[in-house]
C-alpha cells in the first residue's frame, strides 16, 4: 500500500513542476532563509503547541531540504532512495495510527516554514489532511508602509484577540472588517465559544467553496467568505447547511468572477458617462404605439429609503425624483415608496416586499442598501434591481450616481472670485468614495481665479464636530464664504446650504448645484420601458455596469443668485458649457496634493475611475479627511460601505 501511495505522490510531485515549469513559476520549493536574506526583523516569538492549517505551508526552513520536495510539497526522488523509504514507512504509520508527533515551523506573513518534519508534511498534504500541530516561532518584519506588511501588521492584531490562524486576506481592512461583521469591536477578546462558532461556518463554506472549483478565482477563501458575510450578515451563515452554502455560492459565481479578476478597476466596470439615447421610431410606428398604449402595461417601480422626507434631505431629493416621475409618464408608472429602513434587515425586508407587492423595478437609494439590493438580486434575477452607489463592481444590479465633482468646481471658481478673506469654508457629511473628489473639484475651482485663497474644511459627521455649529466655527475662523449642503428638509428650513456668504447675520445664497433625480429616473425608466436596458452593456458580459451622469446629461446644474456680478456670471456659464461638452476637466494637468504631487504630466487627465478612487486632499485646503473611528455612529456603517480608507476602522 505505501509502495503505491509514494508513487501516486512522487507523480504529483513531478507534474506540479512541468506544470509550473510551463507558467514560468519557481519550481523549487520556497526555502525562508533565503527569503529573510534582505529583510529587516523585528523580532521573534514563540508561540508554543498550536495546529496550522495545511494550505499555508508553503516551504522548508533551510535550503538543503527544497531538492526533495516540489513546491506543492509532494516528493521527487526516485522510488529507490532512502527518503521514499522513509516516507513510505511515515505512510504506512499514518495509516495505522495517525502521525501524532508535532512538527516544528517558523511563521512569516502569515505562511509556515518547515524547521523539522518535512517528511510528515508531505505525508500529510499528500492524504489532505485539513491541519497539523507543531511548535512555532513568529518572525515579525519591520514595520513598512507596504500593502503585504500593513495587512500582516492587521492579522497580527487580529490573532491576538482570536488565537485564528486560518483566514488568509489580499485586501487591507479585511480582518477589523470581519471583526464587525461578526459583532466585535477592536481589541475585543473572542470567547472559545465565538471561535468555535467561527470555524464551524467557516469549515463548511471552505468545503463548498473547494467542491465547486472556486480555488480558481484570483483571492483566497477568506476573501470569499468575506463577501459571502457581508451580503448574508453573520448570524445567517452560523445557521447555513453545506447545501445552502453550495446553492449559494452557485448564485454567486458571476459575482466572484468579477470582483476577484486581476483586471483593472476600469476593466471590471463599464461607466456610463451618459444615458443612452433613445431610439427614433417613424411615423407609423409612433401611431401604432400610441394606439396601443391604453393596453400597455403599466410598470410597478419601489423606491427604498433609509429615511424620510422630514428627517433626511437625501430622501427628500429622491422623492421629489419619484414625484417627477409619476408627472412623466401620465399614469404608465405607478411608484412606491418605502421609507425608514433603517439597516440592512430593513433594507432586504422592504425589498422583498416591493416585489411581492408587484414592482418590477426597484431603486434603493443609499449605498448602506448595497449588500441588500445585492442578495435580492440573486434571489430574483427577473427584477431589475438599482443602488445609488458608486464605484462598486457588481454583475447582479445596477449603481448609479452623479457628478457633482462639475457643479462643484464652478462653485469654487465663484468662491475664489467673491472672498474679500481669502479664506473659504466647506462642510463636508460623509468621507464617502467620490467625496475627496467633489471637495479637491471645489478647490482647484478656487486656485484657478485665486491662488492665495484657502479651503477649510470641516465634516459634519466628525466625533469633534458634534453639536458645533459648523458655519460659525468657520466665520469665527474668517471664512465669510462657506460650501455646505446642496439640499435641505422642507421642514429644517435654512439659508445655510449651497454656496452662501456669511457676515453675522442672516446668510445670503450665491449658488448651490442641482442633482435633478427625477431626470436621471426618467431616462432610466425609458431605457427599460424602450428594451434598451437589454443592449447597453457590451458584449463583455463579465463587466458590471454603473451609471454616473453628470451635467452633460441635464442631471447636475447650478442654480445662481441674480446677485452675481454678469460678468462673473459669464464667466461661470462658459466654463460650464466647456465641461458639458467635456473640453474641460479639474483634474486635468499637474496635480498637486496636502503631501506633494500627485500627477506631474501636464497633458493628462485623470480616468473616470482615478477620478473616483481619489483619497487625498488638494494643497489649498487645511483640513483632513477623517477615519471611520473619527465619525458619529450613525455615519460608520455608510463609510464602512463606501468609504475610501476602510482599513481606517478600528472601532
Amino acid at each position: 500500500m505505501p509502495q503505491g501511495e509514494y508513487a501516486a505522490a512522487l507523480k504529483a510531485g513531478k507534474k506540479d513542476i512541468q506544470t509550473r515549469s510551463a507558467a514560468g513559476l519557481p519550481t523549487e520549493l520556497p526555502a525562508l532563509d533565503t527569503i529573510l536574506e534582505n529583510v529587516e526583523i523585528r523580532g521573534e516569538v514563540p508561540l508554543g503547541l498550536i495546529d496550522i492549517p495545511t494550505d499555508l505551508i508553503v516551504g522548508t526552513k533551510t535550503v538543503g531540504r527544497t531538492t526533495s520536495f516540489a513546491p506543492n510539497f509532494m516528493p521527487i526522488l526516485d522510488e529507490g532512495s532512502e527518503f521514499a523509504m522513509k516516507w513510505r514507512s511515515l505512510c504506512s504509520a499514518h495509516l495505522q495510527e495517525g502521525i501524532r508527533d508535532p512538527i516544528k515551523v517558523y511563521e512569516y506573513l502569515n505562511k509556515y516554514y518547515v524547521l523539522e518534519g518535512n517528511k510528515r508534511v508531505s505525508v500529510l498534504k499528500y492524504f489532505d489532511a485539513t491541519s497539523i500541530p507543531a511548535y512555532a516561532t513568529r518572525i515579525i518584519p519591520a514595520w513598512k508602509d507596504t500593502p503585504e506588511i500593513k495587512i500582516y501588521y492587521e492579522f497580527l492584531d487580529f490573532y491576538n484577540e482570536t488565537n485564528i490562524n486560518y483566514l488568509e486576506f489580499t485586501k487591507e481592512g479585511s480582518y477589523r472588517k470581519l471583526s464587525h461583521l461578526t459583532g466585535h469591536k477592536a481589541n475585543d477578546r473572542w470567547s472559545m465559544d465565538d471561535r468555535i462558532d467561527f470555524r464551524s461556518c467557516y469549515n463548511l463554506f471552505s468545503d463548498a467553496f473547494d467542491d465547486l472549483g472556486c480555488r480558481k478565482l484570483s483571492c483566497t477563501t477568506g476573501d470569499a467568505f468575506l463577501t459571502y458575510l457581508s451580503l448574508f450578515g453573520y448570524e445567517t451563515v452560523k445557521k447555513e447547511t453545506a447545501a445552502g452554502f453550495k446553492t449559494s455560492l452557485k448564485k454567486l459565481w458571476e459575482e466572484f468572477e468579477l470582483n476577484f479578476s486581476d483586471a483593472e478597476p476600469e476593466e471590471k466596470i463599464e461607466m456610463k458617462l451618459d444615458p443612452t439615447p433613445d431610439t427614433k421610431k417613424g411615423l407609423i410606428s409612433q401611431i401604432l404605439t400610441s394606439s396601443a398604449s391604453s393596453a400597455r402595461t403599466i410598470t410597478k417601480i419601489a423606491f427604498i429609503h433609509t429615511k424620510t422626507t422630514k428627517t433626511s434631505s437625501w430622501t427628500y431629493s429622491h422623492e421629489l425624483g419619484r414625484m417627477y416621475v409619476n408627472d412623466i409618464f401620465h399614469g404608465e408608472v405607478v411608484t412606491t415608496a418605502y421609507e425608514n429602513n433603517v439597516n440592512d434587515a430593513d433594507a432586504l425586508a422592504a425589498i422583498e416586499r416591493a416585489i411581492a407587492d408587484g414592482n418590477t423595478i426597484i431603486f434603493t437609494t443609499t449605498p448602506i442598501f448595497l449588500a441588500a439590493s445585492i442578495k435580492a438580486a440573486i434571489n430574483h434575477p427577473e427584477i431589475k434591481i438599482l443602488n445609488c452607489s458608486l464605484n462598486t463592481s457588481h454583475k447582479y444590479i445596477r449603481t448609479y450616481y452623479a457628478r457633482m465633482f462639475e457643479a462643484k468646481l464652478l462653485n469654487g471658481v465663484l468662491a475664489g472670485i467673491m472672498t474679500d478673506t481669502n479664506k473659504i469654508g466647506y462642510i463636508a457629511d460623509y468621507p464617502i468614495t467620490n467625496m475627496p473628489a467633489t471637495i479637491d473639484a471645489f478647490a482647484i475651482g478656487v486656485k484657478m481665479v485665486n491662488p492665495q485663497a484657502r479651503i477649510f474644511l470641516e465634516w459634519s459627521t466628525a466625533k469633534e464636530n458634534k453639536g458645533i455649529d459648523l458655519t460659525e466655527k468657520l466665520y469665527n475662523m474668517g471664512a465669510t464664504y462657506i460650501s455646505h449642503l446642496d439640499m435641505i428638509v422642507p421642514q429644517h428650513a435654512t439659508r445655510r446650504f449651497g454656496l452662501y456668504r456669511v457676515n453675522g447675520e442672516t446668510p445670503v445664497n450665491l449658488a448651490f448645484p442641482v442633482l435633478d433625480w427625477g431626470k436621471y429616473y426618467e431616462r432610466i425608466i425609458r431605457n427599460i420601458r424602450h428594451g434598451t436596458w437589454n443592449t447597453e452593456s457590451k458584449s463583455d458580459t463579465k463587466k458590471a455596469l454603473s451609471y454616473f451622469w453628470g451635467m452633460s446629461s441635464g442631471v447636475v446644474d447650478v442654480v445662481w443668485s441674480p446677485a452675481i456680478p454678469a460678468e462673473t456670471r459669464n464667466l461661470l456659464e462658459t466654463l460650464k458649457r466647456s465641461i458639458t461638452r467635456y473640453d474641460f476637466n479639474p483634474f486635468t494637468g499637474i496635480l498637486h496634493s496636502q503631501e506633494g504631487i500627485v500627477q506631474s504630466d501636464p497633458a493628462r487627465r485623470l480616468s473616470t475611475n482615478e477620478i473616483i478612487a481619489i483619497d487625498w486632499l488638494a494643497d489649498n485646503i487645511d483640513g483632513y479627511i477623517p477615519a471611520i473611528k473619527d465619525l458619529i455612529p450613525e455615519a460608520q456603517d455608510i463609510v464602512r460601505q463606501e468609504g475610501i480608507r476602510k482599513e481606517d476602522d478600528s472601532e
